[in-house]
């Protein structure tokens, strides 16, 4: 049923979000450039890479070293507009139709931390990666790796029609009031080094 929800829902939205989806693409082509899209593998059910894609947020321009500068740097007012906004995120319903992901799910994170997780915390791929959450409506960007890590775990053990629909109904008034957009300290949330460089 849940599969069957996500592709009616990603079809519906798709074509009623082309429009808006179009217009941001000329946006980030006009302010940002080229590439107007974000791709990047990630990991999904099961630990199976796929590739995410999001509109860029980011700058590509290098510094006067030929290098990019850190992320904090190339965010500017209209990537945190966008990633505000959740709008980056509306080109992941192509990941949804496909099968990559679902609507909700733990968000799927870097490939690069997959040695780094416990094997609790592993257990977040035994469902499909998410656009929104658990962890998403209760802290997003505001809360630890660890509790973060938790909430997706919770979710796995727990997850249900019903839970799905409280999730999507809670994000979007998060998205609205644009609440744990940011951490305490950052527009971005920090990288996962593993737990023995958390502490």
């Amino acid at each position: 049923m849940k599969r069957m929800l996500d592709i009616i829902l990603s079809i519906i939205m798709l074509i009623f979000m082309m429009p808006i989806i179009f217009l941001l693409s000329i946006i980030v082509w006009l302010v940002l450039g080229n590439p107007i899209f974000y791709r990047q593998e990630r990991p999904g059910l099961n630990g199976a890479i796929f590739e995410i894609i999001k509109f860029r947020s980011m700058s590509n321009k290098l510094d006067s070293s030929g290098n990019l500068p850190i992320d904090s740097e190339r965010l500017n007012w209209f990537g945190k507009l966008l990633r505000s906004s959740s709008l980056d995120e509306l080109p992941e319903l192509w990941n949804v139709l496909k099968g990559d992901m679902s609507f909700v799910g733990p968000r799927p994170l870097l490939k690069e931390y997959l040695p780094l997780y416990s094997k609790d915390e592993n257990r977040r791929h035994e469902v499909k990666p998410g656009i929104t959450g658990w962890a998403q409506i209760n802290g997003r960007n505001e809360i630890s790796w660890e509790e973060k890590f938790k909430k997706d775990i919770w979710y796995v053990d727990n997850h249900s029609i019903w839970l799905d629909i409280k999730i999507l109904f809670i994000s979007i008034k998060k998205i609205l009031l644009r609440e744990g957009i940011t951490t305490k300290d950052s527009e971005i949330m920090p990288t996962f080094k593993g737990h023995s460089n958390e502490k």
